[in-house]
């Protein structure tokens, strides 16, 4: 009967909604990039100001909106529980949207794809449902110093359970080396800072890590919105992104891991739809990967982002990162003519990290804000690489596709303004 379901839906010409997800006609698919092409798709930008926080959340296409509120407006059944007609539409689209999601990462299988409420609650869920039940005292989890607070503090919270330590790694290949021992069990890195934009070398990582049999544990948070990403090829075991910050959804996650090892994972959330059968005694849970998904899913969250990767396949993502990093190096060669200015960031990246010597980036940030300029300042969610970077916070601008010249040119401005002010 699904099959039948989908067959009928895919059938349909041109542009559809059902069950608020949007199904995009083949035909659509130039394979190209053009700016005014791309920012026309986010109706965020008809406002007048400039926005350049996307690493924090990015803005969101029509499409993603179109289909959360139909999935709101025609039909609000929910998933794997009831037969009738809309929950069945429901089903299949959430299980669309896993094959997708995993077509994305190069997974094997679509089963090893588990819905979350964003990266945080995945790297959480690894914390303690693989790592709390393998950790003995004295074991080590190498952290490394440019990981966001999501990748950090689950690993000491763990740590504290049971009696493993973590371990500073400053990210640096040749350090891991010296690190690394028959006493670490996972090594955990960053797929793209935050903070400097710098991509580690996942590759090389991974063939150190799996010499010693350990796991590695990607946060893809940054990296997925820039990079692609083959988490076969690069034997990654686990890896974690959030819906929101490529073009998605907020409230919604994804966490891949291998087969065999969510097969050995305990459940962590327990409630309805994550197990076989129940008594007064004990559970049966449910297959993998439905055991780490108890109760009812985000389900306009994920038929919206599901839209959203559709309509990624309109766009040549090569030309469209080119572009992203051509408006960067433009970006940081406009900074550069700004005395003062102290540059954290690595080159042509676009997560573009700064200070102005003697005045504070919050005060930055409100002057901005009052000309409609929207950036990030502050610590980042990463204190311990503040510290090592020897500062309180930083001024942040994160570019993406739908930004241009123009963006830039008024972020100066109206950063030259602010110097004018507070010095």
């Amino acid at each position: 009967m699904k099959m039948a379901l989908i067959h009928c839906i895919l059938n349909i010409n041109a542009t559809v909604m059902v069950t608020g997800m949007v199904l995009l006609d083949s035909n659509l698919a130039n394979k190209d990039f053009t700016l005014k092409q791309f920012r026309a798709d986010f109706p965020a930008l008809n406002s007048n100001g400039v926005y350049l926080d996307s690493a924090a959340t990015a803005l969101k296409p029509q499409v993603m909106v179109d289909a959360t509120v139909a999935y709101y407006a025609r039909n609000t059944a929910t998933a794997k529980r009831s037969l009738h007609h809309d929950a069945l539409q429901v089903t299949a689209a959430i299980d669309k949207a896993r094959q997708h999601v995993a077509n994305l990462l190069h997974a094997s299988n679509n089963t090893e794809i588990i819905w979350t409420r964003g990266a945080t609650e995945s790297i959480n869920l690894i914390a303690q449902s693989y790592a709390r039940c393998v950790l003995q005292p004295n074991d080590e989890i190498i952290v490394s110093e440019l990981e966001h607070h999501s990748n950090l503090i689950p690993w000491l919270i763990v740590a504290k359970q049971t009696g493993a330590k973590v371990i500073k790694w400053s990210a640096n290949i040749d350090e891991l080396s010296s690190l690394i021992s028959s006493r670490t069990k996972i090594v955990a890195i960053t797929h793209m800072s935050n903070v400097t934009g710098f991509c580690p070398n996942l590759a090389t990582i991974s063939q150190i890590v799996h010499q010693y049999n350990a796991i590695l544990v990607v946060d893809g948070a940054q990296g997925i919105v820039h990079h692609d990403i083959d988490v076969t090829t690069l034997d990654i075991d686990f890896y974690a992104f959030s819906a929101h910050k490529l073009y998605g959804p907020t409230g919604l996650g994804v966490l891949y891991g291998k087969q065999s090892l969510l097969e050995q994972m305990s459940v962590w959330h327990g409630g309805g739809k994550m197990l076989k059968s129940t008594s007064f005694d004990d559970f049966i849970q449910e297959d993998t990967p439905y055991k780490f998904e108890a109760g009812t899913p985000n389900i306009a969250g994920i038929i919206g982002f599901n839209a959203t990767l559709d309509w990624l396949t309109n766009w040549d993502l090569k030309k469209a990162e080119n572009y992203t990093e051509q408006l960067a190096h433009y970006t940081k060669s406009q900074l550069s003519k700004l005395s003062n200015l102290q540059f954290y960031s690595v080159e042509n990246s676009p997560i573009i990290t700064f200070n102005l010597n003697d005045i504070h980036h919050n005060d930055v940030a409100i002057l901005l804000s009052e000309q409609n300029i929207a950036i990030r300042t502050g610590e980042l969610c990463a204190q311990p690489l503040m510290n090592k970077l020897g500062c309180h916070g930083v001024i942040r601008l994160s570019l993406m596709p739908y930004n241009n010249k123009q963006d830039v040119d008024t972020f100066i401005l109206a950063l030259q303004n602010a110097i004018e002010i507070l010095a």
